[in-house]
């Protein structure tokens, strides 16, 4: 069995393989993960040596960091010669949106109700427009025209709609609550409206690549503190990547075994394991321009159900 080393090893090669490498979206999980619960700003320098490590130049991370900025997802300071850069507003409200889903896995309870957008009047123009944006707030497709959201209520796809300039073109339902909640046809069409099968093979992928470092920290759980980060950045990024892709259904429509359920224990119990350690190597290698980066804040040990 490999060791805990030779399998963070093993994650950074993953990572690097990937073309192209996805260093804007790495340093998106970096500053999630890592510098928002300690103040959110960061100095350039310091963000490149945190990166070095997974094959990521000083270079590549500053071409990373100017587009990013322009996507407004960043906005820079300039302190003497050096550079600082934090989330921008918008790009604060994007990453709380994406890493809920990441440290929070518990559902709220279903009520069964469905909120259901027919567009079966709505001219072909606008008609591609609104369904990816039904397709980005997860609605599922249960036929030609109609589509399907069980936790999304009727005034949120209707505002949703209204920006797009489609509300009076479109026809927006709610349903009562249905006994039972999930018969097996409506499981059936869940599967295929949303092609759980395909959203569960990322999960099993996940769960392949991240097991045999679980299993080597249960036998040894040796790695040092850099190694730690590595592991812990590269996990959040990958998890992330899938949970972008998951619509986040009630519990009571998704499968029986559904990978979703161990690929979030498997995120939560590395994560427990290994994230003091790379604190302690955030502690001494990350700077602003008053200093180290303060400790994290109360939120932060609110993550995965409670950090120690």
């Amino acid at each position: 069995m490999p060791s805990a080393s030779e399998c963070v090893t093993t994650l950074i090669e993953e990572f690097q393989r990937r073309r192209p490498i996805r260093t804007g979206s790495l340093i998106i999980t970096v500053y999630g993960d890592t510098i928002v619960p300690r103040g959110g700003t960061v100095w350039l320098g310091s963000l490149s040596k945190l990166l070095e490590p997974v094959g990521i130049n000083e270079r590549l991370v500053r071409t990373s960091v100017y587009r990013l900025t322009r996507e407004t997802w960043l906005q820079g300071e300039k302190v003497g010669r050096r550079s600082y850069y934090s989330l921008s507003g918008p790009g604060r409200r994007r990453f709380e949106q994406a890493f809920k889903r990441v440290y929070h896995g518990v559902q709220a309870p279903w009520s069964g109700q469905w909120t259901l957008v027919l567009l079966t009047q709505m001219e072909t123009p606008h008609r591609q427009k609104v369904r990816d944006e039904l397709d980005w707030l997860s609605f599922g497709q249960f036929a030609p025209g109609l589509f399907a959201h069980p936790t999304l209520n009727r005034t949120e796809a209707i505002a949703a709609l209204k920006e797009l300039g489609a509300a009076d073109e479109a026809i927006v339902l709610q349903t009562e609550t249905m006994e039972p909640l999930a018969s097996k046809p409506l499981r059936l069409q869940v599967r295929d409206s949303w092609n759980l099968d395909e959203l569960g093979e990322h999960y099993q992928r996940f769960l392949t690549l991240f097991r045999p470092l679980w299993r080597a920290l249960n036998e040894e759980n040796h790695l040092g503190e850099e190694e730690c980060f590595i592991a812990r950045t590269l996990l959040i990024q990958e998890y992330r990547r899938v949970q972008l892709r998951d619509p986040q259904l009630p519990d009571e429509l998704l499968p029986t075994a559904w990978e979703g359920r161990n690929a979030h224990q498997l995120c939560r119990n590395i994560y427990r394991t290994i994230y003091q350690r790379a604190e302690r190597w955030l502690d001494r290698h990350l700077e602003t321009a008053e200093g180290p980066l303060p400790a994290p804040g109360p939120s932060f040990y609110q993550r995965f159900g409670g950090l120690d």
